[in-house]
């Protein structure tokens, strides 16, 4: 069996190493062939961006023993040309001069690698257009440029606005030189993980092809389902594909779903745990931080619609959840729709990793709760056993387990959504099924949690806003659900604003008999 390229973005490497690589030359191949040779795209951090990028540099570096086997081998004419290669991949960048710094050092090792020298050092732009022109006069052709992570300097620096706007400023006067420098380029590659002020940052640029959403690329990263069945075969012999699809596959782009390679490498390598390899990696601070501040209702991410200028708005002085959501892979689309005014996308979160990590993560977050896996356990433990006393006994313990000061910041308390978004994060990170706002033909449930023993149909109110339990019998929503002929239990829950808690909890039970919708037993409490 071949090795497994973990950590690995260097093609040359992987084919001399004898590593596992999935082909994608194909995609490469057509971008250059049949594009107009300026590219950008945006995908989510370790989605396997660098590793494309490296596969173009050595094609234009007519590295063709690399590529022998592989699908564009026999079917291009490898011409040397010189590359100019950029990553942020690393570093930090709090400063102008770190900045700077870094950009310097980037064209300082691009001029020795194309044998090249420039002779300004105040201004890293006038640089870049000396090295470009350098190269081409030296080489005798046009030049490639391959930028990787254009973004990082920026996002690096989100959460404080001032200094990404700085950051955003600087990059968008050093970026601006390839507008003026099209004479001498072949081809110009830049990706990233945001869709990020790309009209300022790439101003001028009216030619530059946004491939992010375009379906024939949407594979260009990721591993696709052929992916993981062929190219792993003998490294998943005796596994469960569907299991593992329905773990890491899911993330789309108006094309066909793909899994983040991360996850696939690292499962097999840890002997097929099923864990969040690809979520652990970073924690999503500053996303979890803008659902708080923005009093997000979670259960909105179940399916959130949305139009392209929304996911094309992303900006430091703008930033809608969704928005940071699907650029960082936590949402994907599953579906679209041509409408009169645009298409609308439905957003959705991928897959089974990113619900249990990202919705354990926003529960401890906005909970501030220390103890958070027993409290998870028991509420787990309570709808499986059916068992309504104890699940308000747990659900009592949750909210009374949030610090009294958490509330001190903020009037979060005092909104229904504050109680739904806790409640609905902690049973969403169980892995259960849960569907937010559920339509039914006589309105929405706040909230059905469907489990293979029961079904719990819930609405929440906030004390003098009404009874929660009579309102679900009033519009009879179990009646979605009696086809199921499962137990149906309907509980009501009333929050009280002082106590930052459960004021009243009540519920019924029905027949699992489909055909008899009467209750059966009832509880109140």
């Amino acid at each position: 069996m071949k090795k497994l390229p973990i950590g690995i973005s260097t093609l040359e490497k992987i084919i001399e190493g004898d590593y596992l690589y999935v082909d994608k030359t194909d995609i490469a191949l057509d971008l250059i062939e049949n594009g107009g040779g300026y590219y950008f795209l945006s995908r989510p951090r370790r989605f396997g961006k660098s590793l494309f990028l490296d596969t173009l540099r050595s094609i234009f570096e007519a590295k063709k023993e690399l590529f022998e086997g592989l699908y564009i081998y026999d079917r291009y004419e490898f011409v040397k040309y010189p590359v100019i290669r950029i990553s942020f991949n690393d570093g930090k960048f709090s400063t102008k001069e770190a900045l700077e710094a870094k950009i310097f050092n980037i064209l300082k090792e691009n001029q020795n690698f194309l044998g090249v020298e420039c002779q300004e050092n105040e201004e890293v732009s006038f640089c870049f257009r000396e090295l470009i022109i350098k190269a081409y006069q030296k080489h005798n052709q046009k030049v490639v440029i391959l930028i990787d992570e254009y973004d990082k300097p920026i996002l690096d620096n989100i959460e404080e606005s001032e200094i990404a706007r700085e950051r955003r400023d600087e990059l968008q006067n050093f970026y601006s030189v390839i507008k003026g420098a099209d004479e001498f380029l072949k081809f110009v590659f830049i990706t990233g993980v945001s869709k990020f002020s790309k009209v300022s940052l790439f101003s001028g640029l009216n030619n530059l092809y946004d491939i992010t959403l375009a379906p024939q690329y949407a594979t260009i990263c990721g591993y696709t389902q052929r992916d993981v069945e062929s190219s792993f075969k003998e490294h998943l012999v005796g596994q469960d594909f569907d299991k593992i699809a329905r773990w890491y596959n899911g993330y789309k782009w108006l094309g066909e779903g793909v899994y983040n390679p991360f996850d696939i490498l690292l499962f097999v390598a840890n002997g097929y745990r099923y864990d969040n390899y690809w979520f652990s990696t970073a924690t999503p601070t500053f996303l979890l931080k803008l659902i708080e501040k923005n009093n997000y209702y979670l259960p909105n991410l179940e399916y959130s619609i949305q139009n392209k200028k929304m996911l094309d708005s992303f900006d430091v002085d703008y930033i809608e959840v969704e928005t940071l959501m699907w650029q960082t892979g936590y949402l994907t689309i599953v579906d679209s729709v041509e409408t009169p005014r645009g298409i609308k996308y439905t957003l959705a979160i991928p897959n089974q990793e990113v619900r249990v990590s990202l919705l354990g993560s926003v529960a401890d977050f906005m909970s501030k709760i220390h103890n958070s896996v027993q409290l998870q356990d028991n509420l787990y433990e309570s709808l499986v056993e059916g068992d309504i006393a104890k699940l308000q006994t747990h659900l009592i313990s949750l909210y009374a387990s949030i610090p009294y000061n958490l509330f001190t910041k903020n009037k979060m308390y005092e909104y229904e959504g504050y109680y739904v978004s806790i409640f609905y994060s902690y049973i969403k990170s169980l892995g259960i099924e849960v569907i937010g706002e559920d339509v039914t033909s006589r309105g929405r449930i706040d909230m059905t949690v469907k489990m293979e023993e029961a079904i719990y149909v819930i609405e929440f109110k906030v004390e003098g806003n009404g009874n929660a339990l009579e309102q679900i019998k009033a519009k009879n929503y179990h009646q979605k659900y009696l086809s199921d002929n499962l137990p149906i239990y309907l509980i009501g829950i009333t929050f009280d604003k002082q106590e930052r808690n459960i004021s009243q909890m009540e519920w019924e039970g029905l027949s699992k008999d489909p055909y008899h919708s009467a209750i059966s037993s009832s509880h109140h409490n």
